[in-house]
């Protein structure tokens, strides 16, 4: 796959010039396309995250609530969609398996009984150490400098950074 996308994107810069199109159809080529190797990059490192996420018994979607709380320990339930550019219809059913595995505790804000308040419970708290090993394990797996990392967070954060602007 790897091999795939790297010979997708050198063609592409080859063949057009880097932005010349030679036809009608260049556009909608699949290999001249942004969205294809974002998509098929965030498949492949949420594929490489199952085996480490396995041993916490944790999805790659709780894993990141569960990377909010041990930062948070306590945020309402909006505050974590939009942390997360996920949608409540998307969270609401992993709060609802996090809190039956006894990491977290659901409640209603005594200010205002509309927000649900997640908070952190002590196996959710316990759960951070164990998770330690998972940044190390996936930064083994994608084969990148550091400087090639730092490189694509700045670039990918610019983009949500952009999207939130305009959201």
């Amino acid at each position: 796959m790897k091999n795939i996308l790297t010979n997708y994107i050198a063609r592409d810069i080859i063949q057009t010039g880097g932005g010349k199109m030679k036809d009608k159809y260049e556009s909608i080529r699949l290999r001249n396309q942004l969205c294809f190797p974002l998509y098929a990059v965030s498949n492949m490192i949420t594929r490489k995250y199952k085996p480490l996420l396995d041993e916490l018994d944790l999805t790659y979607t709780q894993y990141i609530v569960m990377m909010v709380l041990w930062e948070e320990e306590c945020v309402n339930e909006k505050l974590l969609c939009e942390t997360l550019c996920l949608k409540s219809n998307t969270v609401t059913p992993l709060l609802k398996k996090l809190e039956s595995k006894g990491y977290i505790k659901k409640s209603k804000d005594p200010d205002d009984e509309r927000n649900l308040v997640i908070t952190l419970t002590k196996a959710g708290e316990k759960l951070k150490d164990k998770a330690l090993s998972v940044p190390k394990g996936i930064a083994c797996e994608l084969n990148l400098s550091r400087e090639e990392a730092a490189t694509l967070y700045k670039i990918l954060y610019k983009m949500l950074d952009e999207d939130r602007k305009e959201g």
